[in-house]
């Protein structure tokens, strides 16, 4: 394997054929779904509509093909700049024989490092530079991506199970109101739950809940 990389990375860009540039192509694909929930804000965007679809308790609706969709084209949106940063910094000069492999790798990570580091807290980065025995970064460019990544993803995690908190918040009150209304009636054997379903889905339209919670998720990035 090391010889292999030698050969690519003490060759000219005009050595390298479009067959290891479909090979490339090839690999990137396959790492596609990692690299889109891990190093993107695909991981949070996913969670809150998750935990909205739980706390309106509608089971299956929106259905889970619906909540993966606007994640995705959101993640596509957020990540525009970044996406075409990394396109006329790495994969068009590369497509045009002008770096080879080693620096197009270099180019395109740092997009990444630094989208990911402006929503990455210190103190989870620590704790993998750390575990790893690294050297304090002194720059972006010196974090590694294999510290990087999963300090980003747990960073993502807790931001979004903290915004899935501020959402559950009205629905919870609603339902207890429900709750001790029933209890109060005698109603012992009425699930609240199915009182309180209508009552949610009315507040979560008049307030234009959708609208909100993208905007919110927007606004965090």
């Amino acid at each position: 394997m090391n010889e292999f990389m030698e050969f690519f990375n003490s060759s000219e860009p005009s050595t390298v054929s479009t067959s290891v540039k479909l090979l490339l192509l090839l690999t990137v694909l396959s790492l596609a779904p990692s690299i889109l929930i891990l190093m993107t804000c695909f991981t949070r965007i996913i969670i809150v509509l998750g935990f909205v679809r739980t706390s309106l308790a509608t089971q299956q609706m929106p259905p889970t093909q619906v909540l993966i969709g606007l994640a995705l084209f959101l993640t596509f949106f957020i990540m525009a700049p970044t996406f075409q940063e990394v396109n006329e910094q790495a994969l068009t000069p590369l497509f045009n024989e002008e770096i080879n492999l080693e620096q197009a790798y270099e180019k395109a990570a740092g997009p990444f490092k630094e989208f990911m580091s402006n929503h990455t807290r210190q103190k989870d980065l620590e704790l993998f530079l750390s575990y790893a025995k690294m050297d304090q970064p002194k720059s972006i460019d010196d974090i590694p991506l294999t510290a990087l990544v999963p300090a980003f993803a747990i960073s993502e995690i807790k931001t979004a199970f903290q915004i899935g908190f501020m959402i559950f918040i009205p629905f919870l009150v609603i339902d207890m109101i429900v709750a001790s209304v029933l209890m109060s009636m005698g109603m012992m054997m009425l699930p609240p739950v199915m009182i309180s379903l209508p009552f949610k889905i009315l507040l979560f339209v008049l307030v234009d809940g959708w609208y909100l919670v993208v905007k919110s998720l927007l606004q965090s990035f």
